[in-house]
């Protein structure tokens, strides 16, 4: 009601002085404004959208959001700041995809910051899952694959969410941004992934009870991890994002007395987070000016792996979810999380039939089974084939159950499986029970058989629109496994150099090692030796991995006290192993690399590939 009110009030301001220009860029010329598309957010501040009338008659909607009771000059600093990195990075050729915005502080404690188009918060991605949705790993991916049905589409948002990710987290890390939580953290339908509200800056984190909200370095969490590697488990696209954010901090690092100087100059403003020189402290141990760039690599590679460990970052997630569950209310009806639109019986014609034909194997996104429904309709002859997965079954079957009371519905078969029994005969018995499970669904009463979520379901998507394309030949459940032994198992990449008499190897990543013989992934590990070692005092060892074929170390091994001249002489022998507990460590594959045919005057930096002597213990 009050929004009402004081949107007449700008209708009338309009009226009397035809256009004006926007506080946020003096570009900006709007002519009225837009009621229909003006509302609030949910947060303790209660932040009004806005949506102005463009006087340029091509140009769009122009929309902002208009902030009381927040100071926005914080905003203002950190979005300059980030702007500063971005400008450091493009100049050393490195494009981050970096999405900033503008924002502008119009008083005390109140402004306009600008509205990028066609983005969602990670909570409103992740509750499309259901409450929990910060503790499954799919609802990203899942939303991207939603806005970008085409492969090649799909592939350029993960490597825009891949850039931007790396950008956040160097930034995020270095300015002390706390307070991180799924409802400032947006991703754009093109995958690049920005924060928003900048409340909370250099380590001043809110407190939750005693716990600090905010107690991993900065948010990288399983969901990211999974769009990154394009699954749940680790591979070499992980590898890339690592060297970005190491690479994109490296070159933040170099220009340390900037930002400082910039800050500095900040002191005397009057913003509470940034007053004495604490906080300067704050961003100067944050970028180690004093390291090396190899210490630096070695320790944003821990950061983000203590970020991607961190259930704190989940917690605090979850805990945001729930405390916004009850902001909301119900009255957003469920959809469907894999389907970009609703459909209706109106719209896509009554559904006279469905059955559950076959299963199939399927290896993308993730290994598993897809189930093949036939769905006829009533109009002659209109037959259409959809892939739905167990997952996508069981999302249709909770969001009815928030429609409808179970006495209405079928029961949904059990999800879990007793014994050992997985794979083709779990799929080979559930197959039989989700097709009585539609069939009950197709003849319940009319308001569930006819319900929006079950014609949305059944519509098909662009994923089965191209699968009807493709000849339905089943894979050879074993074609992917089968390995010969004695053939090159993945490669590593180093970077090896030589100054002042030490010899430095920088053990970076590993990709693609064979897994075990019962098909496990191997915990592994690097081995050095410089050979010859008559008395073996030459071992050296990077921490285990753990399972994973594609692994990343960022560590140094460090050979001290060797003159130039005897560096022609010496191999190392590296070896990559996996560390068996009990018994003897397995050899996963080595490389020796003469150093001789290295000109080591500067650093070699690549991969080499691993040959298998068998898969003998060492």
């Amino acid at each position: 009601g009050i929004l009402r009110e004081g949107l007449e009030d700008v209708k009338q301001f309009f009226k009397a002085n035809g256009s004006c220009r926007l506080p946020l860029s003096p570009s900006l010329l709007v002519k009225g404004i837009v009621p229909r598309d003006c509302s609030y957010f949910n947060s303790n501040a209660v932040p009004l959208k806005l949506s102005f009338q463009n006087v340029d008659p091509l140009g769009e909607n122009i929309r902002v959001i208009f902030k009381c009771g927040d100071d926005l000059r914080q905003d203002m600093l950190t979005l300059q700041m980030i702007r500063i990195m971005n400008k450091i990075w493009v100049q050393e050729g490195l494009d981050m995809r970096m999405v900033i915005f503008r924002c502008f502080s119009t008083g005390r404690g109140r402004g306009m910051v600008e509205m990028i188009p066609n983005a969602e918060t990670l909570r409103k991605i992740q509750v499309e899952h259901g409450v929990t949705g910060s503790f499954k790993d799919r609802p990203l991916a899942d939303w991207l694959q939603k806005h970008n049905p085409e492969e090649d589409e799909y592939e350029k948002a993960v490597e825009n969410f891949i850039y931007s990710c790396a950008g956040c987290c160097v930034a995020t890390y270095v300015l002390g941004i706390c307070d991180r939580h799924n409802d400032n953290i947006m991703l754009k339908t093109t995958g690049h992934m920005f924060h928003i509200d900048f409340g909370r800056f250099l380590g001043h984190a809110q407190m939750f009870g005693n716990i600090k909200r905010d107690r991993a370095p900065f948010v990288f969490t399983s969901d990211m991890a999974y769009v990154i590697n394009g699954g749940d488990k680790p591979s070499s696209r992980f590898h890339d994002f690592v060297d970005l954010c190491c690479q994109a901090y490296n070159l933040i690092r170099k220009h340390t007395h900037l930002f400082l100087n910039l800050l500095g100059l900040m002191l005397s403003c009057g913003i509470p987070e940034l007053s004495d020189l604490e906080d300067l402290k704050y961003v100067y141990d944050a970028l180690r000016p004093q390291d090396s760039d190899a210490d630096a690599t070695t320790y944003f590679t821990r950061l983000i792996e203590s970020s991607l460990g961190s259930v704190a970052t989940k917690l605090n997630f979850f805990i945001h979810n729930l405390a916004q569950m009850k902001f909301t209310g119900s009255d957003v009806r469920p959809t469907l999380s894999f389907a970009p639109r609703t459909h209706t019986i109106k719209t896509s014609g009554r559904i006279r039939d469905v059955f559950l034909c076959r299963h199939e194997r399927v290896f993308t996104p993730s290994k598993g089974y897809t189930y093949v429904v036939k769905v006829q309709r009533e109009s002659p002859g209109e037959v259409a084939f959809v892939q739905r997965t167990f997952e996508e079954f069981q999302e249709l079957h909770n969001k009815l159950r928030l429609l409808f009371p179970s006495s209405l519905l079928p029961s949904f078969p059990s999800r879990f499986v007793i014994g050992r029994s997985r794979g083709e005969a779990v799929a080979e018995r559930r197959k039989e029970e989700l097709n009585a499970y539609i069939w009950h669904l197709i003849h319940a009463a009319p308001e569930v058989a006819e319900c929006d979520l079950i014609y949305t379901f059944f519509h098909p998507l662009p994923r089965d629109e191209k699968a009807a394309g493709t000849n339905p030949t089943p894979k050879p459940a074993d074609a992917t496994w089968a390995r010969p032994l004695g053939k090159v198992g993945g490669e590593v990449k180093l970077s090896i150099s030589y100054k002042n008499n030490k010899l430095f190897i920088m053990v970076m990543h590993i990709r693609g090692l064979p897994p075990l013989q019962d098909g496990n992934d191997p915990d592994p590990y690097v081995k050095t030796y410089l050979l010859p070692d008559p008395q073996k005092t030459t071992k050296r060892k990077t921490k285990v991995a753990r399972k994973t074929c594609n692994p990343t170390y960022n560590e140094m091994l460090v050979y001290d006290g060797i003159p130039r001249g005897d560096l022609q002489q010496r191999e190392l022998r590296l070896s990559v192993l996996s560390e068996e507990g009990f018994w003897e460590n397995i050899l996963l594959g080595e490389v020796g690399i003469r150093l001789r045919d290295l000109d080591l005057a500067q650093e070699k930096m690549g991969w080499f590939a691993l040959g298998s002597r068998g898969h003998g213990t060492l």
